[in-house]
């Protein structure tokens, strides 16, 4: 691929183009994003979509801006949009090609008229700005923009009403205009003073979301126009449009502005200059000096868990280790009685903080341990504290060295789904990763502890990885070869589930080599597809291959079957700690799978998951941070391991993990056995379920 196009067949065939759709953010929390035929899918599709105070709520400005060619008395509507079943008007048949670098770019042609379209964010702002070009004209030839206003949650939808304030007051080169008295200004403005406003106020009625009808919700809402700006255009003459929270003083710095971004713009002409670009849009400055990771595009927020998975593979592995170094402290500061707020805090993902530990580890390739450790030391020891104590009687640490986590109010993992306000996933108890994260972290800071002087650490901590680990193997180690998804009251489960990878490739490991390798066959043989890992096993009668129909359904497919890349990265990872530079081929293989996916959903990014079956359709948020991220860390695994293959010095790898304390037990650990079954069950197991049982018991 040279380049992000798309040409006149692909941009009129709907059924194609409606499901390709472009993000460009400001870096400050609000961002632009549509198809790449401007015709909004979602109600999240919108123009100027922004943050308006210094709450982490996000509002819908200026949801479209309708241009219309005027020649000879005629008008030709470039629009479109989707009015109660059928689309009018039918913009999209002028449409000759679009291009997405340096920045989103259409092309139309009206006879013999060619106006070419460049839509920009500016960074750091909330400011939109549009640059029409008459490329070519034989007669005179007018220009009209109409915007559609929506001020609204992002969330949500609106409705003609009589509340709204319809009327256009006067600006520079422009007018201001405000919905509600609770909103800010909006500025619309041109470079061109010719460029003349004709209020005119009206309500549209019933835009059809396609999108959000598919997934199961409402999908109709009325917008709200104030006028249009009509102006002529000569042959080879240009206009700047720019909608923004501030007021541009001057025809001059609209288009200073203007030329200065997009001389800044990187271009994305391949796969991986896609995915950094990519990267580089989640990371978001808030007020208060804060840095924060939006976990995906359009409707996520900040999420704890998937703030701590993403970090390295969109900022360490992009040579941004200040953004890392940010964000992390931005988690710090806020700590509370030795642990995170909010959802970074184990009350409400038990894994959360410990993912912090791993990202530190990666951290280190680019600070060193001993400047992780001045930094973060005292965090590592409260959060590490905290569990010990026990955190919201959710989260426990039990005598036996394992992390028991169980609410019936809050899924404490990250397969959370609930329908109806139950767990879609029930797994209360020991789970597989959350204990893996666990061992992982206690050993971590044990080493930078150890390696910086922390006696009195040491001598406090020194003794419980050995016993989590005999605990671990004990309990979670399956007669079939792999790890129990989770160990509750009881007893194992034995679904063939992803999570238990994340045991296999972490720095630190309780199980043994030949453990590895069953897992690893196991989730090659159920869950391993071009996409990621799915997350159940295709032979268990609760599989889901399909993430199509209502919410509930596709909240249970999601965490049944659905297919999630970020994980991939942990099977990735687990792979080269067993093959080495042999896995190389396959990991190159697993990387280029998603070369075709920065095409085909969100332009330039990947996705948030995908169907379990064939041709693993994407679903969900169209850019995610912790899939672009894992599909950086494979690629930084390559890179790791590529130049030992050609015979060349590698680049710095992680500090490797000392021989795990446990090391007495995994060798006791019976060896594993053949493949799986062919049909899952959760196996008798009886000596295992007598433990877990009596520590149920213990723990309540």
């Amino acid at each position: 691929m040279s380049a992000l196009t798309f040409d006149k067949s692909e941009l009129g065939n709907l059924e194609y183009s409606l499901q390709r759709e472009m993000l460009a953010t400001d870096r400050i929390g609000g961002y632009m994003s549509t198809t790449i035929v401007c015709c909004n899918t979602r109600r999240y599709h919108g123009l100027i979509v922004a943050p308006i105070d210094d709450s982490d709520r996000t509002y819908l400005l200026l949801s479209a801006l309708d241009e219309t060619i005027i020649q000879h008395d005629q008008t030709f509507n470039l629009a479109l949009h989707r009015f109660n079943g059928a689309y009018e008007p039918k913009g999209h048949k002028y449409i000759t090609d679009f291009e997405y670098t340096p920045t989103p770019t259409i092309t139309y042609r009206v006879g013999g008229v060619i106006l070419r379209k460049e839509m920009l964010w500016i960074h750091k702002r909330t400011q939109l700005m549009i640059r029409y070009t008459l490329v070519d004209a034989h007669s005179e030839t007018r220009l009209r923009l109409r915007p559609f206003l929506a001020f609204r949650d992002k969330h949500a939808l609106t409705h003609a009403n009589l509340e709204a304030d319809g009327h256009s007051y006067p600006a520079v080169n422009g007018v201001k205009c405000r919905l509600y008295a609770s909103f800010p200004w909006l500025y619309l403005q041109t470079n061109k003073p010719e460029a003349e406003f004709v209020p005119a106020p009206d309500w549209y009625y019933n835009f059809e979301y396609l999108q959000d009808i598919a997934r199961g919700y409402d999908g109709h809402e009325d917008l709200l126009t104030t006028g249009y700006f009509e102006t002529e255009l000569k042959k080879g003459e240009s206009i700047i449009f720019s909608a923004s929270l501030d007021e541009m003083g001057s025809t001059k710095t609209i288009e200073e502005m203007f030329e200065a971004s997009i001389a800044r713009r990187t271009h994305k002409i391949d796969f991986e200059s896609c995915l950094e670009h990519s990267a580089r849009q989640f990371l978001i400055r808030r007020p208060g000096n804060r840095t924060e990771v939006i976990a995906g595009y359009p409707w996520h927020g900040v999420i704890g868990r998937q703030t701590f998975v993403a970090l390295p593979g969109i900022t360490l592995w992009q040579n941004h280790k200040e953004d890392c170094l940010d964000a992390l402290d931005t988690q710090v500061r806020a700590m509370r009685d030795g642990m995170f707020a909010g959802n970074f805090s184990a009350a409400e993902g038990a894994d959360t903080p410990l993912w912090f530990f791993w990202t530190l580890q990666q951290l280190e390739t680019q600070i060193g341990a001993a400047e992780v450790w001045n930094r973060y030391g005292e965090a590592m020891k409260q959060i590490l504290e905290s569990y010990k104590k026990g955190i919201a009687g959710r989260v426990i640490l039990n005598d036996n060295g394992l992390v028991w986590a169980s609410s019936e109010e809050t899924p404490l993992t990250w397969m959370n789904s609930r329908i109806e306000g139950r767990a879609v996933t029930p797994r209360n108890g020991y789970q597989v990763e959350v204990n893996a994260l666990w061992y992982n972290a206690v050993c971590y800071a044990l080493r930078l502890a150890a390696e910086n002087g922390d006696k009195k650490f040491v001598k406090a901590w020194e003794k419980l990885p050995e016993k989590t680990a005999a605990s671990f193997n004990e309990l979670f180690r399956l007669e079939d070869g792999y790890l129990a998804d989770y160990v509750g009251a009881e007893g194992a489960n034995a679904f063939i589930r992803p999570n238990m990878i994340i045991a296999c490739g972490l720095p630190y490991k309780m199980v043994d080599e030949q453990t590895r390798i069953d897992v690893i066959r196991t989730v090659r043989q159920h869950l391993l597809t071009p996409k990621g890992l799915r997350t159940l096993s295709p032979r268990n009668p609760l599989y889901r291959g399909s993430q199509e129909g209502s919410p509930a359904e596709r909240d249970f497919a999601g965490k049944n079957g659905s297919v999630w890349p970020w994980i991939l990265a942990f099977y990735v990872r687990a792979c080269f700690d067993i093959d080495g530079d042999a896995f190389l081929p396959q990991a190159q293989e697993i990387f280029e799978n998603f070369n075709e996916d920065i095409q085909t959903y969100g332009i330039g990014s990947i996705g948030e998951l995908y169907d379990a079956d064939p041709p693993f359709a994407p679903r969900g948020a169209f850019s995610q941070a912790w899939s672009v991220a894992a599909v950086l860390d494979i690629l930084h695994q390559i890179g790791l391991h590529k130049p030992a293959a050609e015979g060349k010095k590698p680049a710095k790898k992680p500090a490797a993990a000392k021989k795990p304390a446990a090391a007495k037990a995994a060798k006791a650990a019976k060896a594993a056995k053949a493949d799986s079954k062919s049909e899952e069950k959760v196996p008798k197991a009886p000596a295992r379920r007598a433990a877990a049982k009596k520590t149920a018991a213990k723990t309540k």
